[in-house]
């Protein structure tokens, strides 16, 4: 199967590109490197050394004699989009290709904006060029748990039955974002949603939790192919920062009460979830959602889970609870379903039992690249305090 990876370079591009080579794909890659231009940008970097992605398009090959053909470009462009179609002549498409960051769309405007236009516009480049070139071809799109919010009612896959004044439906799930970059996804599902629906497309919109985990099968054979590690207050997860906090010394951030829950689940889960969605795929005029996730945590339950853990490696990590820099609620109900992948083969692996090898040993082993001014939530959701940062920023670069 001809498999295309949109977002490439990225923390799961990248070892999804494997993943699938390894398997017998033909995969190609593609990436404009924005990524890396928004960490310059931040003064941010992943706690491991990245190797550029041609650089480890080579090492694949010359460790596994699989090929990969590279292609660089913006989705925003979609003469560039429809160009790559044409010539790969893909079966399925993997869509991981957009600004991933919430904190970074809520900096301000510009990057509100940004995030919009440049996930918003990608997506609909790639389903307009899937029209025009390879319309059988199975789109295979990253979404968010995010998108639903936290409703006060369990949350479904995709869809809800409604009942309504006496006649009955089944509707889109209702959304509640938290941020201009889950807003930004929830476009992306109905725009993806509709194109199915007018143009007999057929995708698979994968509502995933956060993702924790270094290593892979792959990403073990040779360090030349690993994949990014972020644990700064933008582009890193909770459970990144904590890891980082703990083996540095510095009392784990957790906001407000930390009763806030969201999905959890190991990259090694997310290659395999995706890798089952393609298998599986979706029936031509078929939208599909699958919740993308195995275990739920609230933030005070990782804090904890970290410091049990750490304790068996003589560290000594301590929790401090700091203002919450979002908007959200500090305790709510969380009750999502996920049995479609589990009916598909899904074999979870679950956080207590990684944790230690996954993440804490090859932090610990990366102790001196910690940068710790990068930690501490600094983006705040109301705006203000950002746009003053913004405007002594421009002022010092006038």
């Amino acid at each position: 199967m001809n498999i295309l990876i949109l977002g490439a370079d990225g923390y799961l591009g990248w070892p999804t590109a494997m993943h699938l080579s390894r398997r017998g794909h033909k995969v190609a890659v593609m990436d404009n490197f924005a990524k890396r231009r928004w960490e310059t940008e931040l003064n941010v970097e992943p706690l491991l050394p990245i190797c550029t992605l041609h650089d480890r398009v080579a090492a694949w090959r010359e460790i596994s004699g699989e090929a990969m053909e590279l292609f660089v470009g913006d989705l925003r462009n979609y003469g560039v989009v429809e160009a790559v179609l044409s010539k790969f002549q893909p079966d399925a498409i993997v869509h991981y290709g957009e600004q991933p960051s919430a904190p970074y769309s809520m900096i301000d405007h510009n990057r509100a904006v940004f995030t919009q236009v440049n996930n918003v516009t990608g997506t609909l480049n790639v389903l307009w060029a899937i029209r025009a070139v390879v319309p059988e071809c199975h789109l295979v799109k990253l979404g968010t748990m995010g998108e639903y919010g936290t409703p006060n009612i369990d949350i479904e896959e995709g869809f809800i039955e409604i009942e309504h004044k006496g006649r009955h439906d089944t509707l889109p799930f209702p959304c509640q974002p938290g941020s201009f970059y889950h807003l930004s996804k929830v476009h992306d599902s109905h725009n993806i949603r509709f194109a199915c629906k007018v143009w007999k497309l057929a995708a698979t919109d994968l509502h995933q939790g956060v993702v924790y985990g270094i290593e892979t099968d792959e990403t073990g054979l040779d360090r030349r192919l690993e994949t990014s590690f972020h644990y700064d207050e933008v582009f890193g997860t909770a459970l990144n920062r904590f890891c980082v906090q703990a083996v540095a010394g510095i009392p784990m951030s957790v906001y407000g009460k930390g009763g806030q829950k969201r999905g959890f689940l190991n990259i090694r889960d997310t290659l395999r979830c995706v890798e089952l969605a393609i298998v599986n795929p979706a029936k031509a005029a078929e939208y599909r959602v699958f919740n993308q996730f195995t275990e739920t945590f609230s933030v005070i339950q990782l804090a904890e889970l970290v410091v049990q853990q750490a304790k068996q490696l003589g560290i000594s990590a301590t929790v401090e609870s700091l203002p919450n820099p979002r908007v959200e609620l500090d305790e709510h109900y969380y009750n999502p379903t996920h049995t479609k992948l589990l009916a598909l083969g899904l074999e979870p692996h679950f956080l207590s039992d990684v944790l230690i090898d996954s993440v804490l040993h090859r932090v610990k082993a990366q102790e001196s690249r910690i940068k710790r001014g990068i930690i501490l939530p600094r983006v705040k959701w109301d705006g203000k305090e950002n746009e003053a940062a913004e405007m002594k920023l421009m002022w010092a670069g006038a």
